[in-house]
């Protein structure tokens, strides 16, 4: 077995153990494993390990793998700050777009042709320079997403903050979606959950767990 193989069945087991131990089913989780700034070679390795979710965060490099690989049972999930002038290309390779995050990246993504899944992102720290919207601006934004053709939303999506524990974080993400889902009630999803804090995303409800480094090791040297 290879070590991305290892890690890849480490990760799943763990998955397995916490969603057990949260009262839930493994089934429920979808996992993307996070693949940036490594090869187009990886993403094929894990695709006939059975993974079908891959996450970039930069565009050029998501849009060349994409094309490289062309895989039509590979989903790529998008889950880095997207610029708006970048969204429409963004949109031809995502099957799904975790950062949404303001109402002008909102126009540029709609569409009368087709539909791509989203989650709006949330802030969850006081830095406006982070990603995401603040939570008293969510509804509005959610609203938005709703009356915009083309975009189906699934949940929100959050990075936990450094500077506190990640469980309390992700027990207020819970509280915003039970708030979202009064708008829209099919929008329950919640994508969070990381390498270091998968077990508590899980046990605060999380459907969507981007997980990187603890399976595809450390990136590359890019030097």
């Amino acid at each position: 077995m290879s070590e991305l193989a290892e890690r890849l069945a480490a990760v799943r087991t763990g998955i397995s153990d916490a969603a057990t131990a949260a009262g839930r089913s493994p089934e429920e989780l979808t996992t993307i494993v996070v693949t940036k700034f490594h090869p187009a070679s990886l993403v094929r390795e894990l695709f006939e390990l059975g993974v079908r979710d891959v996450g970039e965060n930069r565009h050029q490099e998501a849009q060349a793998k994409a094309a490289e690989l062309a895989e039509p049972e590979l989903r790529w999930h998008f889950v880095g700050q997207l610029q708006s002038k970048k969204a429409r290309q963004v949109r031809a390779y995502a099957s799904v777009i975790h950062s949404i995050d303001r109402t002008a990246l909102v126009d540029v993504l709609r569409s009368e042709e087709t539909s791509v899944d989203c989650f709006v992102q949330l802030n969850l720290t006081d830095d406006p320079g982070r990603g995401g919207v603040a939570p008293t601006e969510l509804e509005p934004l959610v609203e938005h997403v709703l009356a915009t053709p083309g975009l189906r939303l699934l949940g929100l999506m959050a990075v936990a903050p450094l500077d506190e524990p990640a469980r309390p974080a992700f027990a207020r993400m819970r509280e915003l979606s039970e708030r979202v889902q009064r708008l829209a009630p099919e929008a329950g999803a919640l994508s969070m959950g990381m390498s270091h804090d998968y077990a508590d995303a899980i046990a605060e409800g999380a459907t969507h767990l981007r997980i990187g480094t603890a399976i595809t090791g450390n990136r590359p040297d890019r030097g």
